[in-house]
């Protein structure tokens, strides 16, 4: 069964970082991707970034780019999601899934997500 935590959200000041982690069992890691998704209140869920833990070839939303960086520890089957210069505009519910990388955006795994709150 694989299995997906999110840990690491919590409150932060605008310009601020978070550094958020996705520990996954289950699944044979270096086939999948894992990718954050992001959820604000009132707003459709978005992909935030992804990363093919076979190679480690990474993708991020355009507008969080060179904010946000996507990393992977596949001897701690952990993926990171290291988020810099936060804004209030950040703040959500960010989840971890992982997937065959050719099923994205549609894993099928799914954390329970990890609150990330930016004041401003």
């Amino acid at each position: 069964e694989v299995q997906l935590v999110e840990s690491g959200g919590g409150l932060v000041q605008a310009g601020g970082s978070l550094r958020l982690s996705c520990a996954a069992s289950g699944f044979t890691f270096d086939d999948y991707a894992i990718a954050w998704f992001r959820q604000a209140p009132g707003k459709d869920r978005e992909g935030v970034s992804y990363i093919s833990l076979n190679d480690g070839s990474a993708w991020y939303a355009d507008s969080l780019k060179g904010r946000f960086t996507i990393s992977s520890d596949n001897a701690k089957n952990t993926v990171y999601l290291q988020m810099n210069s936060l804004k209030s505009e950040d703040t959500a519910v960010y989840y971890c899934a992982a997937g065959l990388p050719s099923d994205y955006p549609n894993f099928g795994s799914w954390g329970q997500g990890t609150q990330v709150t930016v004041s401003s």
